[in-house]
């Protein structure tokens, strides 16, 4: 077994937490050579690599932490309520559909990444609970002669409806992960599940873990995206699945036009309107373009070292789900 993980100490970075490094510029570079072209070719390397994008912003990669960490606390209350606003309801679909292509059996042992408002964990354990009560109708129907007190029994019985399974919610963001929380007692969710406050880029996790790893509308806003994909990597079992329901590039040109002027004219008004927040809306329609296409994310988590890598387009590239093995 893995020895636990050290903690460290951690630097907001969106929807997935960024370590703080001390020391990591070069001292000197640019006294060591002075006025030689080849010291402004190291200074303009090392400032290349740590700017990245916010939206089509270049930032620093410790200003998007702090950035999209604002974003996200900024929308929380407002979060579920704007999926189905933006999306016109066809993000419960797709969600839907990402349990439905998991399949998971009793026992499993899922991760679900970026997961704050708990979506795709409460579908997760009515999934699994789905399967109990048709195991426990068919086992039923096969045993006629019971009386109705012994049936009665037998559905009152706190035999475990979950048969072991359990998932565990790892979020950047207190905000997200308190809304999940209330929307969890709410809903009657109150064994199997777990909600912890985590790095997707550093999990608080020992090594093979979990069966399956999920991260829903999440990815694109970590910092280091092949560092996300290593740690998925790291925390599944042998065998283990990653699962990633992610915004993708369309591939039919009229969709494609259309999808644009719904996103950068209609969605940041939704924003203002409801939630109050204009920017915000408008950053995550900017991230999704940022974002690579499904073939390139494809490669990505094959470098990641998951096989068997594989994706599917809903809604014509609107979003896709890829899926990916640790053998």
């Amino acid at each position: 077994m893995a020895a636990p993980r050290s903690c460290a100490l951690w630097g907001y970075c969106g929807r997935g937490w960024s370590r703080v490094m001390r020391g990591c510029r070069l001292p000197g570079l640019r006294s060591s050579w002075p006025g030689s072209l080849l010291s402004a070719r190291l200074l303009s390397q090392e400032k290349r690599a740590t700017e990245t994008h916010f939206g089509f912003e270049t930032v620093s990669e410790e200003e998007k932490g702090g950035k999209v960490y604002q974003v996200f606390e900024s929308v929380a209350k407002k979060y579920d309520v704007m999926n189905d606003m933006m999306s016109l309801g066809i993000h419960r679909v797709w969600k839907d559909l990402l349990l439905w292509r998991m399949h998971p059996f009793p026992g499993t042992q899922l991760l679900d990444v970026a997961g704050g408002t708990g979506d795709i964990a409460f579908r997760f354990l009515s999934y699994i609970q789905a399967q109990h009560r048709r195991k426990q109708k068919r086992q039923l129907r096969a045993q006629q002669n019971l009386s109705w007190e012994e049936i009665a029994q037998k559905y009152q019985s706190e035999e475990d409806s979950l048969s072991g399974s359990h998932v565990v919610v790892c979020d950047i963001n207190k905000e997200m992960l308190k809304i999940g929380r209330k929307k969890a007692c709410a809903q009657g969710y109150k064994t199997g599940l777990a909600w912890v406050l985590g790095d997707a880029e550093e999990l608080p996790f020992d090594d093979d873990k979990f069966d399956v790893y999920t991260i829903a509308f999440g990815i694109r806003n970590v910092t280091h995206i092949d560092r996300a994909l290593e740690e998925a990597h790291r925390v599944l079992k042998p065998g283990g699945r990653f699962l990633c329901l992610e915004f993708s590039q369309v591939t039919n040109p009229l969709v494609s036009r259309l999808y644009d002027l719904y996103s950068f004219q209609v969605i940041p008004v939704m924003g203002e309107v409801i939630a109050k927040d204009w920017k915000s809306y408008q950053y995550l329609v900017e991230s999704i373009r940022q974002f690579p296409a499904q073939e390139e994310f494809k490669e990505m988590i094959e470098d990641a070292g998951f096989q068997k890598v594989t994706y599917e387009s809903l809604t014509s590239g609107i979003v896709a789900i890829h899926s990916g093995f640790k053998l």
